[in-house]
């Protein structure tokens, strides 16, 4: 009696049900990312961004006061006493504009720090200068350089960054999974390098985004990548194929959002507001910015966000070394629980048959799970 189509049968409704489980991973993905990018950037709107009104007397007073009435809590408006003062707290991040009235009025901004905030300010204090009757200059008292126009290189810098790193992770968590974790530590640490590397070669050399402090810029780059990769690796042991779906939460759908490549906190929802303080990219970028554009003020800071989340990768590996020496442990008092009983029973050729059959079935299964996380990685 034939069996062929009945197991032909079953055997492609296995494979669909394998498909169909796989389907999991993209779908969330999907929803993640419409989530993350449209719920960060499809309407923004300032809230509390700091403009300055320079001038001391009545008049200034009045104006800062009508902008912050009718701002309904988009602006918060101060006065300061002269252009200096104004200038120092573009240059300081204190503030994203500062409005000279008069005669000749005039806006000072720092396309730098961002240009869409600069971009908002400017469209405020023109329809400001323009019921006066009065055309606007526009100072830009921090230019980013020749080769990043719009300041948001350093975001796509970013982008390239991220994902030559957590692309890292899933050839050393998953092809490299048979190697002890110190070698596994180690590709990730000289991966940081080369993905650092390659990043300074894109903002320097290549495309001219930034026209000095590429030092600094790399020392960030390397931490920054190092970071990701140490956290995937050591989360690989926990998490296996979900690994990626795991780090695209952490540093693309949340970190990119928050980062203030595109648009800064005040120009964002809360939530992702919120982020901007303490997740890795907004550390990458900000710190960028302040050591290329802003003279290193409050570059510890920002430095600091990224030395945190190095510590929480090498805190990660940690775990994932405790973790992987208890699951050896077991395995081996397993097998040689298993050896004893075999020779107890007499039966030791049949159990280690089966045995090498169990083994072969599982490298399969490991092969197939490394080749499917990879295509994942790959296809994001």
């Amino acid at each position: 009696m034939s069996t062929g189509p009945s197991a032909a049968t079953g055997s492609t409704a296995v494979a669909l049900r394998h498909v169909l489980g796989h389907f999991v991973t993209p779908l969330l993905m999907c929803v993640g990312m419409g989530l993350a990018y449209l719920g960060a950037f499809h309407a923004p709107e300032p809230h509390d961004l700091r403009v300055d009104v320079v001038g001391s007397g009545p008049s200034a007073q009045v104006l800062a006061q009508t902008l912050q009435d009718k701002s309904d809590g988009a602006l918060s408006v101060r006065t300061v006493p002269d252009r200096a003062a104004a200038v120092d707290h573009l240059k300081t991040q204190a503030s994203y504009g500062a409005y000279l009235p008069g005669k000749h009025p005039e806006l000072l901004v720092a396309s730098a720090s961002s240009d869409t905030s600069a971009t908002v300010v400017e469209k405020v204090f023109t329809k400001v200068a323009a019921g006066q009757g009065d055309p606007l200059k526009v100072t830009d008292t921090a230019p980013t350089a020749d080769g990043d126009p719009t300041g948001q290189g350093i975001f796509f810098l970013l982008v390239a960054v991220s994902i030559g790193s957590y692309a890292s992770v899933a050839v050393i968590g998953g092809a490299g999974a048979v190697l002890a974790l110190r070698i596994r530590a180690a590709l990730a640490v000289a991966a940081s390098l080369v993905v650092s590397v390659i990043g300074v070669v894109f903002a320097g050399p290549l495309f001219g985004l930034v026209d000095h402090g590429l030092g600094g810029l790399w020392a960030m780059a390397w931490l920054y990548s190092a970071g990701i990769l140490l956290i995937g690796v050591g989360l690989h042991t926990f998490l296996k194929r979900w690994t990626t779906l795991g780090l695209m939460v952490l540093f693309v759908m949340l970190n990119f959002t928050s980062s203030g490549g595109i648009f800064r906190p005040e120009l964002q929802p809360g939530f992702f507001s919120s982020l901007h303080s303490f997740w890795n990219g907004a550390g990458f970028v900000e710190g960028v910015r302040s050591h290329v554009y802003f003279g290193g003020h409050a570059l510890g800071g920002h430095v600091l966000v990224l030395a945190l989340w190095f510590v929480v990768g090498l805190a990660l590996m940690g775990l994932a070394g405790l973790a992987e020496s208890k699951r050896r442990k077991a395995a081996a008092e397993t097998a040689a629980a298993d050896a004893g009983s075999g020779e107890a029973g007499g039966a030791h050729g049949p159990r280690h048959a089966a045995g090498a059959g169990a083994g072969t079935w599982t490298e399969a299964g490991d092969a197939e799970e490394i080749e499917e996380e990879m295509e994942e990685t790959a296809g994001v």
